[in-house]
Formats: C-alpha cells, sequence, structure tokens
C-alpha cells in the first residue's frame, strides 16, 4: 500500500498530477476514460459516481482537485475554453445587476460583457485600471453583483491590489474574481480575498500551445457556485476528456516552466528598460513600474513570464519588429514553453485603449541569451 501521509507542498502534488488514483493496477500516470455514459445496475442505479461526460468524468476528477489545492479553493471546474469559463460565471449574474470590469482587459471577455450591457442584461461600468482609486468609486453598494479584474492587466501590466479590490467589492455587496495573468504559482487570488479565480488552461497551466481550455476556483462551494456547475452541466463546455489529460500531464512541469520564464523575463526587462530603441518597457518587476510594490506583495514567486515593450518609432516600427525576430515566434496567446511576440494593436477592437506601438512578449524557457539577442537583432 502507497501510504500517503507525509505533508506535501503544492510543487510535489503538481509534479506527481493524478498519481493518488490507486485503480489497482500501480499506474503511476492516470488514464483516460473517454466514455460519454455510466451504466446502472439490475435495480438501474448509477454503478458509480458518473452520470455524463457533461457531468464530468473521471478523467476531469484529478485535474479538477489539483488545481483547486494550488489555488488554495474549495472545488475548481474545467471548461472547453478560457471565455466558456468566464461566460459561466457571468451567467450566473441576476438579471439588470451591476458588473464592473478594467477597461483594458482581454478583449474577448469586454466584448463579451459589453454585448449584456448593450442587451440591458447587465449593467457595466469600466475602471481605469492604472488609477488605485478607481474600482472602489465604480463599485456601487447593494447594486454591484460582480467585480471582474485582471492582474497583471494584460497587455499593458498594470497591476490592481487584490485585497483591495476584494475589500472594495465585497463592501459593496458583491463577489470579486480575479483573472490569473501571470499563473496560479505567482498569484493566488482566494488567499487574498477573491471569491473566484479565473485562468486561461490555454496558457500557463498546459504550458505547450496544444489544447484550449480553461478553469475556475471558487473560495466557498456554494448555492453560486453550484449555480455555476449547472452552467457548465447544460451548456456543454466542459472539458474533453483528452484535453483533460493532456493538462493534467502538462502541470506536472509548471513549476520548473513558469519559474525559468520568469527568471528570463526580468533579466530581459532589465537588459531593455534603457535600450535606445525602446520608449518604455512594461514589467511589474522593474522597481521603475508603478505597481512594483503591489506586485510584490501579492506575487510571491517571481514576476510572471509576460512583458511588453513599446517601440520607439511608433506602430510601423513595431510592426517591423514584430516581423523580424527569428526566435520569438510571431503568434497570438502565451504561456508555452516557445516565446511569443505579438504587435497587439492588430488583434484589438477599435475601442481598445492599447496603446499601437506596444509589442507582447511571452517569455518562454529558451536560453534567455539567445531572446536577448534576437530582439537586439530585430530592433536593430
Amino acid at each position: 500500500m502507497y501510504r500517503r501521509n507525509m505533508a506535501r507542498s503544492r510543487e510535489s502534488d503538481a509534479v506527481q498530477a493524478g498519481h493518488y488514483i490507486e485503480d489497482g493496477t500501480g499506474a503511476i500516470v492516470p488514464g483516460i476514460q473517454p466514455s460519454s455514459s455510466y451504466a446502472r445496475d439490475e435495480n438501474y442505479e448509477l454503478i458509480g459516481e458518473y452520470l455524463y461526460n457533461r457531468y464530468g468524468t473521471p478523467t476531469h476528477k484529478p485535474l479538477e482537485d489539483l488545481v483547486a489545492r494550488l489555488d488554495g479553493g474549495a472545488a475548481a471546474l474545467s471548461f472547453s475554453s478560457g471565455l466558456a469559463a468566464f461566460t459561466a460565471l457571468v451567467e450566473t449574474v441576476p438579471a439588470g445587476s451591476h458588473v464592473v470590469a478594467p477597461e483594458v482587459m482581454y478583449y474577448g471577455a469586454q466584448q463579451w460583457i459589453r454585448r449584456l450591457d448593450d442587451q440591458g442584461r447587465i449593467q457595466l461600468s469600466l475602471f481605469d485600471q492604472s488609477d488605485p482609486d478607481a474600482l472602489a468609486a465604480t463599485v456601487r453598494p447593494g447594486e454591484t453583483d460582480l467585480v471582474w479584474i485582471e492582474t497583471p492587466v494584460n497587455p499593458t501590466w498594470d497591476v490592481i491590489d487584490i485585497a483591495a479590490a476584494a475589500e472594495s467589492a465585497h463592501s459593496a455587496g458583491a463577489l470579486l474574481a480575479v483573472d490569473v495573468t501571470a499563473s496560479p504559482l505567482t498569484t493566488r487570488p482566494i488567499e487574498l480575498g477573491a471569491d473566484y479565480a479565473f485562468h486561461s488552461a490555454t496558457k500557463y497551466y498546459n504550458g505547450h500551445s496544444d489544447i484550449g481550455g480553461g478553469l475556475l476556483v471558487a473560495a466557498a462551494d456554494d448555492d453560486r457556485w453550484a449555480e455555476v456547475h449547472w452552467v457548465r452541466r447544460h451548456g456543454g463546455a466542459i472539458l474533453g476528456a483528452f484535453e483533460a489529460w493532456l493538462l493534467l500531464r502538462g502541470m506536472r512541469t509548471l513549476f520548473l516552466r513558469v519559474d525559468r520564464a520568469s527568471a528570463s523575463a526580468l533579466e530581459i526587462a532589465r537588459h531593455f528598460e534603457a535600450h535606445p530603441a525602446v520608449a518604455h518597457v512594461l514589467y511589474p518587476g522593474l522597481p521603475s513600474h508603478p505597481g512594483h510594490e503591489i506586485a510584490r506583495k501579492q506575487m510571491d514567486r517571481g514576476f510572471g513570464a509576460m512583458m511588453s515593450i513599446r517601440v520607439a518609432g511608433g506602430r510601423d516600427a513595431a510592426s517591423k519588429v514584430a516581423t523580424s525576430t527569428e526566435l520569438f515566434v510571431p503568434a497570438t496567446s502565451l504561456g508555452g514553453v516557445e516565446s511569443l511576440i505579438e504587435h497587439r494593436t492588430v488583434l484589438e477592437p477599435p475601442e481598445s485603449l492599447v496603446p499601437d506601438d506596444l509589442l507582447r512578449l511571452s517569455i518562454g524557457i529558451e536560453p534567455v541569451e539567445e531572446l536577448i539577442a534576437d530582439l537586439e537583432q530585430a530592433l536593430s
């Protein structure tokens, strides 16, 4: 019998993702259960705890248990995409209620809630995420139901104080949900007072740019969380069994990948902070960043592997740099083992406030000196 009495770190849990499943085979890697339906016995009672794949499967359970453990939450749910997870939570907002979100955030999520506002299903207010006092001034006591924030904000990397946001939301009777941009290693919103942590599992949790997925983690397994579960079950937006297995596999190297990429990002940010071809480096790990002190307080394992540079020379110069790299891949997304560069304004909607000279960098795990050399030659 394999004993499990020793106290274990989050890192060990991730490395041995799913190993606690004991199915009688001795396998140290959990299997995939692709069945869409589950049989009943002679009394027409379910043989096990599973009914239908939309409700969850034996492949999803170890994944969701581990995600909840890493985030310090009571429960977690996996979804077919990050937007599916976001919309499942927004779907639980009562009709006509007030929702607060930042002016700069993932454009797909913002477009969704703007659409609901246009239809009169919610009342939406956007706050200036670069102003520390703006969120508290935007919530409406007794009216606001949900406050949604990103931190660091993608792709400007403004840092929102999660604990202060939680206090503002809760004092107004609202719930706080946090889109964790950097990864669950560096930022754990639930421990700072948030009600929900959101992850695009496509990014760091998976880490290999080969699946799409979303994750929601709840601080409390309560009636609101049961409603989120209902939305996923009846909307059918659950992650596929194979994707769930791949995600669990990717999580075994999560700590190594994020630590390596975050260390490289800090080195790159320092190198280019005073570069003549760079107007501004946006990275919360730099002491010159206006949100650095807040980041130090709530990002306890590095400052993440995402950063942006604003290129001297404007939009045309930024576009040229984005297509001149040889190691950085010009592509959308983030959090993979490979480094990506993106001229973000090309993808943003017309109302976006993202500067057109901004290049978003997702730092991977290639040798940092090669990444620096590649940016140097592209900038020249």
